[in-house]
Parts: C-alpha cells; structure tokens; sequence
C-alpha cells in the first residue's frame, strides 16, 4: 500500500511538472491578427491582470410588493441569471439556473406569488416570458416558444400581464393580455401594424393600457387601448412637427399619463398630460438636459428620475402634487 501511495504520488508531481512546462510563456496572437511594432505580452502578466478583468455588475429588478425582498440580475457563472435578496447586505439566492442570460424580471404585485421574466436562446432576441412560483421553484413557459415576445406590465392587482407578441405573423407586435396563473387565458387584445408597439402601463381600474408607438428615435405616439375591446384611442397629435414620448404611466385617479418628451423643447422633459384635454404640463422647467428615466411611487406621491447632466446621471426625486424637488 505505502509502495502505491509513492508511486501514485510520483506520477501526480510528474503530471505537474509536464503541465507547467507546457504552458506558453508568450500569449500568442490570433492568426486572423497582424501586429507592427506591439511588445510580446507575457502570459504571467496576463495572469496578473486577468482579476482586474473579472468583473460583476448586479442590476435591480423589481421589489417584493410584501416584504423586504429584492429581485436583482447578476452573473455567478457563465450567464447573468434571477437571484432574490432577503435584506439589506445580505446574500443574494440565485432562483434561475439557465445557461442563457435573464436579465430582468418582475415580481407580482399584490400577493407576490410569482414573478415573471423573459428569456431568449443564443441572443436571438425571440424573447419567451416564463413564470417562476416563488413556493416550488417551477419554471412555466407562458408564450408560444417562438414569436418575439415583450417584457409584460402587471395590472395593479396581479391578475394579468400585458406584452406585445409577433405570433399572428411573425411581424406585427400585437398587444396580448394573460392571467400568468393560467397560460390558457392568453388573448389577443388588439391587432396592430409595425413592430414598434409596446406596452407600457395598466389603468388603475385595469381597464386601459397605455401603449407607445416608435416611429422613429425623433417621432413616437402614445396610445390607450381599450382591454375589453381593443379599441384603440390617440392621445398624443399626429401631424406637423415630430415628437417624441418615451414611457407612459397612468396618474392614481387614472385622469392623466406621466411621460418625457421633447415637446416644446429642445430637451426631454418630465411632465404629466391630460388625456382628456390633451394639456402637457412640465415638471422639470429648470432642467436643461435630458430625463432618461422616471419611475412614480406606489401611491403616486412621488416621482423618481434620472437626467443625463454632460453625460453624468444624476438621480431626482420629485413630490408629484406640488411639484417640488426634494
């Protein structure tokens, strides 16, 4: 036994030896590479950097509507996957185990039973949306597998979400509505030409959705669309200068949408507008730059933004009713 042990021993610190000589001491270019005038870089130096190399990034999701949970997307392997964290600095636990990327997701609101997210294959960006149960782990595909489908909007009380699918015909983005408890209840809301639609918010009422036409970076529309039966409503003017609108939340009394826009400026500004008189009214006056993105409280009392300050970002928060920065 002592005699195997030796040997056995011997073998592994010869095996070492071999694999240590064989590794390059150069890192060789690629053979589709021409280099002039470029040092050789030694594979120890390589080795020496490759931790500052190594990074990772972890990107918010979505909250837990009932407890102090976060979701958030971070790569702990070869692929950004869901995790959850249960309080502040604590450890992350990952809750998807794909081999391609989830980079986002959405908690239910209102109970929080499941969250939903969309994932595609090899970044064909033919996004699928699944449900995960939060009590079994199960992972439940929601869509057909193979049309191009949007990231949902909940309705306020976690009934249903609503996405844009190219499944009638493999180009137009239709609007679709789904109790994600029940993929069979999935229905088409409206029938819409050009792929640039995309569901953006639920009336309080969870009657209406908002909906924003892409034209073009310069010239998009916002729309109401009716859930039960599709009709669609313009709230935005078509015709004469073009304008762009980006993002389309409804107001708690369901009476006005918040959105950014370019209207009147030369900059994309914050503001709310009316949907029955058509009347948009800025919040952001005094900000000469560009609002990226906004986001209102739950209880419509606040309203968080971010401007593009000479390419810094810089967070906002704003009380809707006065419109006071705080």
């Amino acid at each position: 036994m002592k005699r195997e042990s030796t040997l056995v021993s011997a073998l592994c610190l010869a095996l070492g030896a071999v694999l240590v000589a064989a590794q390059p001491a150069e890192i060789a270019p690629g053979d589709n590479l021409v280099l002039k005038g470029i040092p050789k870089i030694p594979a120890a130096l390589a080795s020496a950097v490759g931790r500052y190399g190594e990074f990772r990034a972890a990107t918010f999701s979505s909250w837990h509507p009932t407890r102090r949970e976060m979701l958030i997307s971070t790569r702990f392997a070869d692929a950004p996957q869901l995790h959850v964290v249960k309080m502040p600095g604590g450890a992350r636990t990952q809750l998807t185990f794909f081999p391609e990327p989830v980079r986002g997701g959405s908690f239910q609101p209102g109970q929080g039973k499941c969250l939903v997210f969309p994932r595609d294959i090899g970044g064909n960006e033919f996004f699928q949306l699944f449900r995960y149960d939060l009590a079994s782990g199960d992972v439940t595909l929601l869509t057909d597998g193979k049309s191009r489908n949007s990231a949902p909007a909940w309705s306020a009380d976690g009934g249903r979400i609503a996405y844009t699918s190219t499944r009638r015909n493999g180009k137009d983005t239709d609007v679709y509505a789904m109790d994600p408890s029940d993929p069979k209840s999935d229905r088409c809301v409206a029938e819409l030409a050009g792929g640039g639609w995309g569901v953006v918010d639920w009336s309080p009422d969870g009657r209406t959705l908002s909906v924003e036409e892409e034209i073009s970076i310069n010239e998009s529309y916002l729309w109401l669309i009716d859930v039960a039966s599709g009709k669609r409503t313009l709230v935005t003017p078509k015709g004469g200068e073009k304008i762009a609108y980006s993002g389309a939340q409804f107001t708690t009394d369901g009476k006005a949408i918040y959105t950014t826009t370019d209207r009147g400026s030369e900059f994309m500004r914050l503001g709310r507008l009316n949907i029955a008189s058509g009347q948009f009214e800025c919040l952001t006056p005094q900000i000469p730059w560009n609002i990226e993105h906004f986001a209102v409280s739950k209880d419509g009392r606040w309203i968080a933004f971010v401007s593009n300050e000479d390419g810094f970002s810089r967070l906002h928060l704003l009380e809707a009713a006065s419109g006071k920065e705080k």
